[in-house]
Formats: structure tokens, C-alpha cells, sequence
């Protein structure tokens, strides 16, 4: 083919071609040289073609001066019929060469005086030189104007928001990940039944779709072809073509905490928390093999490469430290054991062009230069948005992708919100407590109050207790890091809690009062949170995650060695442990049918187990008399069954719908309400604006830094 301006009719109609399709290119080339614009023009590449074929030149264009053999070369040249344009090159040398030397019409034949045959005019003087010289001047034009053109106006930066899919909302904590090329981002949502999977949306559509197979799939990352995607689910590392197919394994990762692909086809990724470091395995599949060995509690994560595709960066440090004292970012490098340490930060660090490296102070999404030649950091660190959350395990959530897109979460997730007390048919009788609170705990005696919270600029959380009749509240922990899910003893002494340090998850215990230090009860190797504390205080049951990455259920003994056993250990995920009020029963959640419902089992294990929820459920809670059970079905519905136990089995009345109300929602550990003594009013942890609030997507997001 060839360039539009240049191309032959016949070339344009997709016609056979010859040498005299090059004749009608070179016409146009000579054309241009002497008027200074093109014979055929148009705004698009179409109407340059249909004036190919349509139009003719504007023959007055060239200068006064234009030889007439000159002229009428180039209208031989640009003749749409190739049977009239000239037929041979060579016709236009012999044309050129006697103008020049002045052998043309009103010449003297050869022969006669070269007084005669000397060039009459000053267009035949000057016609060499100024075929020679229009090229230079062309050239030195573009040249000058280059270099002195007048400066293009700045690309702005705009941002818009990307809300979640209908019917369906944000996971809390789930980070959105774009592709490289910007074309895509995927989503961790959940449905209204409880449903966590991934769902991919097209930043040209209004609309995302649900990738099939990656239900309670985690931590996508894309490939390079920006059409693979990379995740973590039910204790392995899968990928699965966005375009279409389903999931494909690629290695064992128990509790996989990020990945990155390389352009080679290499993926490394952190196969666990705790003692694991990273690990390498092709990205066709295959075993992984160590390549990055741990550097302490809770250690490597969240790998990201560089654009050479050999170098990467990943997260190292205690999840316990206060600030950035402890979590670095590091450079590491395929085939070799060496690690630089670059900076510290409260999150990843992702890099972005045109060389810039964005991670989390706080709560707030920094930028640095960074050259990813020298793998050197250049000058300071500027702002680039406020109020990012992140994960316990320092995952920010925000993405970028290779061509100047970012996104990000704002606000405390959907795990927080608004207490409110509620009657019986759902009526909001008064608000309890500040906004952005979750896991409500009640004391035995109805008349106290324990709950998490954020702490002052998103670095970690802690436990707050409130007296409810006077509406002081008073801070019950103090760091250093996450503080976590309260349980009241049954004599409402003392509260049971996680805390996540430097030294890993352990469950403590301290008095109500807040008087003492806290004792610990349980020293877990993977995230352990209390759900409950059996009415004769013998036993606590807590939710512990396993290798794979799914929760069980286990019991610690409060008396003897205080062993904790698994009370309830399968391949399924199970949470939301309860005792009844006798302690004979535990109500809890798995998803052993596909999706979540609730559960009857006697304690101690063994003897059966009875159904409650029916088309899905989670968050079960006892009335206090032990004769009826709560719980939250898919929309929102909070729920009522009886339960009347009948010697060795129980007998579950249909269950029926008391209101539905927007509860917040924290995964398989804790309710997100709960209920007084007397069972006539309900403490709902009323999901806020945040919880189902937008992602802000920014294109051009390094133009944000030109306005500090």
C-alpha cells in the first residue's frame, strides 16, 4: 500500500498496480515541493483517499514562475487514468534535465548557437536551484518550528467515580486492580447472598461481568497481555483468560498474599503469612520453588515487577508496627539472592510511569520518583489523595495501570457504619456512639458496650467501651497496632480480643475495668479472632484460618492446659461460632453446600447436625433463653427460627423474617449486631455511606502533582 496522501487511484480503489502507480507519487511529491502543500488532502485518512479518486489538484497552487514543461510533467504524473499518466520514469529526468539546460518548448533545436540555447527568464535560472534547495527548506522549517513552537496546553487530569455493580457491592478491603494496558479493572464483589467472587469491568462499558469460577477467589493481578488474570483461591494459585474460560491451576499457595507476571511468563508471589517468603513457579504451571527466603513475623508480600520484567518490589515487615517503623519496600531480582531495601511505608508500592512509585503514609497515597534503571529513589514525596483504607495486612487499596490511570477506595469499608438501636420490626429508635464503628459486643447485663475503631489517621484499630445508660465512652486498648473483635466474659468481668503485634495474632484477655495488663490466652501462627465465651466460662470458641486459606472453627479450654482443640476442621469455610445459653449447642456458618448457611452441632463435638438457614445465611445469634435463633439472609433480612431441643436432637421451626435493614458485613468472624437480654430491641451496625461508596478512577493522575 503507502501513505494515504501519495497513494495512485487505482492503489485507493484496491486495484492491481505498476510502476505507474510510483509515476503518480512521484507527481505528487514534485507537486508539494513547489506549492508547499499537498496535491490531495482531508481531515481523515477516508477523505484523503475520495479526493484521490474524485478530486484534481488545485494546478494554480504552483508558483507564477513554474516552468510550463514542468507543469505539464506534473499533470502527466497525476492523470487518474493510468492509461494517460506518463508511462516512464525516465520521461520525467529527460523532461527535468532540459528544462534545465533549456532544451524545451521555444528552444532552438540542437545545433544552433549556445547564445540561443542560454535560458531566456529568471524562472529557467533559478529552477535548479530551487528544486535542490525546497527540501532544505522544508526541513529547516519543521526544524525552527519545532524548536520554537509555542508550548501545547498541559493534559489535565479528570477523575470520575466507578460505582458497583447493580444488585451486587464492594468486598470491604477488596482492592480493585487495573489491567497495564487501562482497558480493564477487576473487582472482588459480593452478592446479595453472600457470594464473594471476582468480576472484571471494562473501563469503555457501563457494565462488569462476573468472572465464572472465582468464587472466594482473592489478590487478582494481571497478566501482561492485560487479558490473563492471577489469583488466589481455596489454597492455590489459578489464572483464568478474562475473555473467556474457566479458572486453570497453576500451583499450591495456602494463603496466597499477592502475585506479579512477568513478560517472560514467570509469576512470583507470597505463598502464606508467616514464615513463608516468595516463591517463583512458570506462569504454564508447574512446582514453585523459593526464591526470596522471609525476613520475620508476617513477612514478604504484595510483589509488583519492574519494566524490564527481571527486578520486582514486594512488602517486608511485622504487621504490628506502629507507623512505618517496620514495613520496608524492597528490590529484588530473578536469579539472584540480593535485596535492596528503598523505603519504608504503610502499604505496597506500585510503580507507574514515567518512573514514579506510589504507596500509603497513613492513610494517605504518596508519590516519589523513582528510576527504574538505577533502581534509585529521586527527590522527596508528595500527596497524591487522602483517606486511602488498607487491609490488617497492609494491602492499600489502590491500582495503577501502565498508561497513567489510578483508582482507589476511599472511607473505612463496608465493615464499618452506624449503631443503631432497632425494635423488633426494624424501627430506628436512637443512634449509639460516633460513626465508622464495628463489631458490637454487649455486655452480660445489657448495660455496656465494647466496639472497634479506626484509630486517628487509619493506623490500626482498638477496642472503645461505652457505658449505654450515660453515653461515656471510654478507649479499653492502646496499640501498638491492631486491637480487635471484643468478647464479654459471662460475668462481664473481663474481654477477650485479638491483637495483631509484632510477635504475630494472639488472643488476650483483660479486665473490664481496663485496670492490669492483658493476659494472653492463645498464641495463634495465623489469624485467630474470638467469637464467643461459653455461659460457664470454661470455654472460648474462636475462628482460626487454616493453610488453605478458609476458616474452622476451634474451642480453647480455659481450665488445665488451655489446649485449644478444632471443634469443627472440613475443607469448607466455617465461622460465626456461638454457644447456646445452656453451652450444649453451637450455631455457626459453613459454605460445605455451596453457598453460606447456618448450622446446629452439639458441644462437645459430635451427634449430628441440623440445618437452619434456608436459601443462605450467616451471622447466627441466640435469644437469650436458647429458644429461637438470628440471622441475616441474602438482602439485608434479618431473620427468626425457633429451636426447641428435644434430648439429643433439635427441632428448627420455619424461619421467618423479622426486617431488613443495610448491615454491615465482616466476613465469617463476628455479627454485625446483636441482641439484648430481654430480646425486644437490636443493636445493628447499620452499614454508612462508605461502605457502598464509589472508587474514584483518575486518568492522567501524575498531572495531580503539577498542582502542589
Amino acid at each position: 500500500l503507502g501513505t494515504a496522501a501519495y497513494m495512485s487511484p487505482e492503489q485507493a480503489k484496491g486495484q492491481r498496480v505498476d510502476r505507474r502507480a510510483d509515476i503518480w507519487a512521484f507527481g505528487c511529491v514534485l507537486y508539494e515541493m513547489l506549492s508547499g502543500r499537498k496535491p490531495f488532502e482531508g481531515e481523515t485518512i477516508s477523505d484523503v483517499l475520495a479526493a484521490v479518486i474524485m478530486k484534481d489538484p488545485d494546478w494554480a497552487a504552483k508558483p507564477e514562475a513554474t516552468p510550463q514543461a514542468i507543469k505539464k510533467l506534473i499533470y502527466r504524473c497525476l492523470q487518474k487514468d493510468r492509461r494517460q499518466r506518463l508511462q516512464a520514469i525516465g520521461e520525467a529526468r529527460i523532461t527535468i534535465e532540459e528544462t534545465i539546460s533549456g532544451v524545451g518548448e521555444g528552444s532552438a533545436l540542437p545545433g544552433v548557437s549556445p547564445e540561443q540555447r542560454e535560458p531566456k527568464g529568471l524562472p529557467y535560472r533559478i529552477l535548479p536551484w530551487a528544486l535542490a534547495a525546497v527540501g532544505f527548506l522544508l526541513a529547516a522549517v519543521l526544524v525552527v518550528a519545532y524548536l520554537f513552537k509555542s508550548p501545547a496546553a498541559p493534559v489535565q487530569s479528570i477523575q470520575s467515580l466507578i460505582t458497583a455493580p447493580e444488585k451486587v457491592s464492594f468486598v470491604s478491603y477488596g482492592q480493585p486492580v487495573l489491567s497495564p494496558d487501562g482497558k480493564r479493572m477487576v473487582l472482588r464483589v459480593v452478592d446479595a447472598a453472600g457470594s464473594v467472587s471476582l468480576w472484571v469491568r471494562p473501563l469503555d462499558s457501563l457494565t462488569a461481568e462476573r468472572l465464572q469460577g472465582t468464587g472466594r477467589g482473592g489478590f487478582p493481578f494481571w497478566a501482561p497481555d492485560s487479558r490473563q488474570l492471577g489469583f488466589f483461591q481455596d489454597g492455590k494459585l489459578k489464572k483464568i483468560d478474562v475473555t473467556g474460560g474457566p479458572p486453570v491451576l497453576i500451583c499450591d499457595a495456602p494463603a496466597g498474599l499477592g502475585g506479579a507476571w512477568s513478560k517472560s511468563g514467570v509469576i512470583i508471589f507470597a505463598p502464606q503469612l508467616g514464615a513463608a517468603g516468595l516463591s517463583s513457579v512458570p506462569a504454564a504451571g508447574g512446582t514453585a520453588s523459593a526464591i526470596v527466603g522471609p525476613k520475620g513475623p508476617s513477612s514478604n508480600r504484595w510483589p509488583v515487577f519492574l519494566p524490564d520484567g527481571r527486578h520486582f518490589l514486594y512488602s517486608s515487615g511485622g504487621l504490628g508496627a506502629a507507623g512505618t517503623s517496620k514495613l520496608g519496600i524492597y528490590v529484588g531480582e530473578l536469579g539472584s539472592n540480593e535485596q535492596k531495601f528503598l523505603l519504608q511505608s504503610d502499604s505496597q508500592a506500585l510503580y507507574s510511569p514515567p518512573g514514579y512509585l506510589l504507596f500509603l503514609r497513613g492513610d494517605t497515597l504518596m508519590a516519589q520518583r523513582f528510576d527504574a534503571g538505577s533502581l534509585k529513589l529521586e527527590g522527596g514525596a508528595f500527596p497524591v489523595a487522602e483517606h486511602i483504607p488498607s487491609t490488617g495486612l497492609r494491602l492499600g487499596l489502590f491500582s495503577v495501570s501502565q498508561t497513567g490511570l489510578l483508582v482507589y477506595a476511599t472511607g473505612g469499608g463496608e465493615s464499618s457504619g452506624q449503631l443503631v438501636w432497632m425494635d423488633a420490626s426494624g424501627k430506628e429508635i436512637a443512634k449509639v456512639g460516633p460513626p465508622e464503628v464495628s463489631v458490637p459486643a454487649l455486655s452480660p447485663d445489657g448495660k455496656r458496650l465494647a466496639y472497634m475503631a479506626v484509630n486517628s489517621g487509619g493506623n490500626g484499630t482498638d477496642i472503645w467501651l461505652m457505658d449505654l445508660a450515660r453515653g461515656v465512652q471510654t478507649r479499653f486498648t492502646f496499640g501498638p497496632r491492631y486491637n480487635a473483635f471484643p468478647v464479654w466474659s459471662p460475668d462481664g468481668t473481663r474481654i477477650a480480643y485479638s491483637s495483631y503485634g509484632a510477635n504475630g495474632v494472639n488472643i488476650l484477655v483483660k479486665a473490664a475495668s481496663g485496670a492490669g495488663n492483658a493476659e494472653t490466652l492463645f498464641k495463634a501462627d495465623a489469624n485467630a479472632v474470638p467469637n464467643d465465651w461459653s455461659r460457664d466460662a470454661r470455654y472460648i470458641l474462636f475462628f482460626m484460618q487454616n493453610d488453605r486459606g478458609d476458616g474452622d472453627i476451634w474451642a480453647l479450654p480455659l481450665f488445665g492446659e488451655r489446649k485449644p482443640f478444632p471443634y469443627l476442621q472440613t475443607q469448607f469455610n466455617e465461622g460465626d461460632s456461638f454457644f447456646s445459653p445452656d453451652g450444649h449447642w453451637v450455631a455457626y456458618v459453613s459454605d460445605e453446600s455451596g453457598s453460606y448457611e447456618v448450622y446446629l452441632s452439639p458441644f462437645p463435638p459430635g451427634g449430628g447436625k441440623w440445618q437452619v438457614s434456608q436459601g443462605g445465611g450467616v451471622q447466627p445469634q441466640w435469644r437469650h433463653d436458647g429458644s429461637a435463633l438470628y440471622y441475616l439472609a441474602p438482602g439485608g433480612k434479618l431473620m427468626e427460627a425457633s429451636v426447641k431441643e428435644k434430648g439429643s436432637v433439635v427441632e428448627i421451626g420455619a424461619p421467618h423474617e423479622l426486617f431488613q435493614k443495610p448491615f454491615s458485613r465482616l466476613g465469617l468472624v463476628r455479627p454485625s449486631y446483636v441482641v439484648t437480654p430481654e430480646g425486644k430491641r437490636f443493636l445493628v451496625n447499620v452499614a454508612s455511606e462508605a461502605a457502598s461508596a464509589p472508587l474514584t478512577l483518575v486518568t492522567n493522575w501524575p498531572a495531580l502533582l503539577k498542582k502542589q
